[in-house]
């Protein structure tokens, strides 16, 4: 882990190309976001796919046509400022670089969708503990049957995130994750992973397995921002740039800026 807890120390770091890994407990009092970068003849469909889902896809981010930099998010490039990127040509992963600058070009547009990272220190400081987080690992990503709603090509299916909580606990997570939105919300599911169509446990499509499940924990999931990698490996885009997931750019905005009352 990168335990640096300024956004700007961090992003250095990385723009540095002194990091390429998980950010999760890196600069945990601000806002971490899921990354998208599209042409910009994808760009109208794509911000109406992302406000017919705002679970898994809640737009916090959009930068001008040709604009690589993100001020109201602070001082970013998004060419550089995230651990490690994907390149998808044709809904195929072609590159995975530490930095962009050679793919950017004056026709792209960058979205940053909310990140479940924004509500794991509210629940830290419950006294929850978050696995990934505890051993230093990202956190598991699967793929369900929940239908996104569509946008002309954008269609797919939902990502979850998952994370093992007793009864308790997912209870305070409903309640704490509730008053946050914009970074996914309370959770979508809990218990039986079968009824999502999420069929191991211990495979995740992303990131890594969960250490083990206690006696007393169940899985508990989050509608996940790397949903709409799935939704670019099926719509096929000529040319798109993703995060790898768990790599999120980290911003100056604070967490507690995205509460609701």
């Amino acid at each position: 882990m990168l335990n640096i807890q300024d956004p700007t120390e961090a992003r250095k770091i990385i723009r540095n190309n002194q990091y390429d890994k998980q950010t999760a407990g890196t600069a945990s009092q601000y806002v971490q976001g899921n990354v998208c970068i599209l042409p910009s003849k994808y760009s109208a469909n794509f911000a109406t796919f992302c406000k017919k889902n705002p679970k898994p896809c809640p737009l916090i981010g959009l930068g001008a046509k040709g604009d690589p930099k993100l001020r109201d998010l602070g001082d970013i490039d998004i060419r550089t400022d995230v651990p490690k990127y994907r390149v998808w040509k044709k809904g195929k992963i072609v590159d995975e670089p530490l930095d962009i600058k050679k793919y950017w070009n004056e026709d792209l547009v960058t979205f940053i969708l909310g990140c479940s990272m924004s509500f794991e220190l509210p629940l830290i400081e419950a006294g929850i503990e978050i696995q990934h987080i505890k051993n230093n690992t990202t956190v598991p990503m699967y793929r369900t049957s929940i239908d996104c709603k569509p946008e002309g090509q954008f269609l797919g299916k939902m990502v979850v995130s998952m994370r093992p909580l007793s009864t308790k606990d997912t209870i305070t997570s409903i309640e704490i994750c509730s008053k946050y939105p914009s970074v996914h919300g309370a959770p979508i599911h809990f218990g039986n992973p079968d009824e999502i169509g999420v069929k191991d446990i211990m495979k995740p499509e992303y990131g890594d397995p969960p250490i083990s499940f206690k006696n007393n924990e169940i899985p508990v999931f989050w509608a996940c921002g790397v949903t709409p990698q799935l939704i670019l490996e099926k719509s096929k885009p000529d040319f798109c740039i993703t995060h790898k997931p768990g790599c999120m750019l980290i911003t100056d905005k604070l967490n507690s800026d995205l509460a609701t009352s």
